[in-house]
């Protein structure tokens, strides 16, 4: 090769270079553009078809077609010569051209196509019906490493259309139209996943906000269950403090008027937190309520008790305190296959003489305080309720004279946790105990400000609850 012809080829190599640079400019500009355009779900069919006009116009191609592959070689995408077909035909064609046609020989071979003259190679496929004349054809394969993308296909009606240089300006462009294809392909995945994510994120925040409603229904109804006014005593002050660690919750507590002119006191904890426990919570109360105002319920009767008679009849307590045994009976029999149960403590006040007749299944000793602190103790003496049918629960007694308190708290007080996962602890409960109080709400409201002082802003694992009574002095 002489100097001259040396020249013409290195110039035409800048001028495929340059064609090439300016085509991956062109492709950088459009998918900039459509990028930030409002209809990005149409963004990778109008990049094929920027593809397709960009390569006929460095060619001179008059039509053309563009297939986008997959990894197992299936067509994703498609723009065919033949835009007026029907889903349906253009499978047929698609399928007859990768099979038998010049688009197939590229998929095999992974080289470009180059047909000078389709009336005489084998690789030109003739379909049936085509409504215009091909004489010269160029396929180019579209790769990305080993992985082939595509198939773009350029045709013109005249024989010798296409020649060497077609075919190595279209090798130099293909790795361009490449890149550009497949950053498409997986913007357009991408945006779809966003707008999938931002559909799902819909469907979960109104889901969650029904659930919320539902959810305050639920708390209201469950407050609703708890006094929300205790009778007035004589001589008496009673104080609650309830602060669930979820919207509802399993502990409860309790004040109500029974015959003859006594109180029942409540304070429980039902095993478990959420939905489950309060659901039951709102099951014990009103058993405990309507047993112990002398009703029966689906046939259970009152059972005798082990407590000396002429004891029990002394402070007319026979039916009353007999409702945790009836109780616990129904919940064992109808819900023993749900394993819940609950602590609890049942107290019934004679308020003219201070004596408490109580019973307590397996719930945190209550304590009787007084100026001087800590006066006594009401340990549990019984099984927790709803376990085991036929239970048998101690009835016990004590006094309260005037200036005395009786605290109840459930274990969610004495293991608070703090920033540090450190329990707030019986001990230091008790040692509030010893500080002097002049009420029953007094007592309760010592408790908690040291309660919030160590919890900070620590999560809250379990319900709270505190119930006081105070016989005044």
């Amino acid at each position: 090769m002489n100097e001259i012809d040396s020249l013409k080829a290195e110039l035409a190599k800048l001028r495929s270079e340059k064609a090439a640079f300016q085509t991956q400019s062109k492709l950088l500009e459009n998918f900039v553009a459509l990028a930030r355009s409002a209809e990005k779900e149409k963004m990778l069919p109008a990049m094929l078809q920027t593809t397709l006009n960009l390569s006929a116009d460095l060619t001179g191609a008059e039509k053309g077609s563009l297939f986008l592959l997959s990894r197992n070689g299936v067509v994703t995408d498609s723009i065919l010569t033949r835009s007026d077909t029907t889903p349906e035909q253009r499978s047929q064609l698609i399928g007859r051209v990768l099979d038998k046609g010049l688009a197939g020989w590229v998929r095999r071979n992974r080289q470009i196509g180059l047909i000078t003259d389709t009336s005489n190679d084998d690789r030109w496929l003739d379909l049936p019906d085509q409504p215009y004349t091909v004489g010269s054809a160029l396929a180019i394969p579209i790769l990305r490493g080993d992985n082939l993308l595509g198939i773009l296909t350029l045709l013109h009606a005249q024989p010798g259309h296409f020649d060497t240089e077609s075919a190595e300006l279209m090798q130099m462009t293909a790795a361009y139209i490449g890149s550009a294809l497949e950053n498409t392909r997986l913007y357009t995945k991408l945006d779809e996943s966003y707008r999938s994510l931002a559909q799902a994120k819909a469907k979960i925040e109104a889901y969650s906000k029904a659930l919320d409603e539902e959810m305050e229904k639920g708390k209201k109804i469950q407050r609703d269950f708890l006094p929300s006014q205790v009778p007035y005593l004589a001589g008496w002050d009673i104080a609650f403090y309830f602060h669930p660690a979820k919207q509802v919750s399993g502990d409860f507590y309790d004040a109500f008027s029974l015959p003859g002119d006594r109180l029942g006191l409540v304070i429980a904890d039902v095993c478990d937190k959420g939905i489950g426990s309060a659901l039951f919570m709102a099951l014990f109360r009103s058993l405990i309520r309507v047993f112990s105002g002398q009703i029966s319920l689906r046939g259970l009767s009152v059972p005798g008790s082990e407590t000396d008679t002429e004891e029990l009849t002394s402070i007319d307590l026979n039916q009353s305190l007999h409702a945790v045994a009836l109780t616990n009976d129904y919940i064992a029999q109808e819900h023993g296959h749900e394993g819940m149960f609950a602590t609890l403590f049942f107290g019934v006040l004679d308020p003219a003489s201070g004596q408490l007749a109580y019973i307590n299944g397996g719930h945190e000793s209550l304590f009787v305080v007084n100026p001087s602190g800590v006066k006594t103790s009401l340990p549990s003496a019984g099984p927790v309720i709803g376990m085991m049918s036929g239970a048998k629960f101690k009835v016990q007694f004590t006094r309260l004279e005037p200036g005395d308190i009786l605290i109840g708290y459930t274990d969610g007080v004495t293991e608070a946790l703090s920033p540090e996962n450190e329990l707030f602890t019986k001990e230091r409960f008790l040692k509030l105990l010893g500080q002097p109080a002049p009420s029953a709400s007094g007592l309760i409201e010592q408790i908690k400000a040291d309660l919030i002082k160590h919890v900070k802003n620590a999560p809250q694992f379990d319900d709270i609850t505190m119930i006081a009574l105070h016989r005044k002095p």
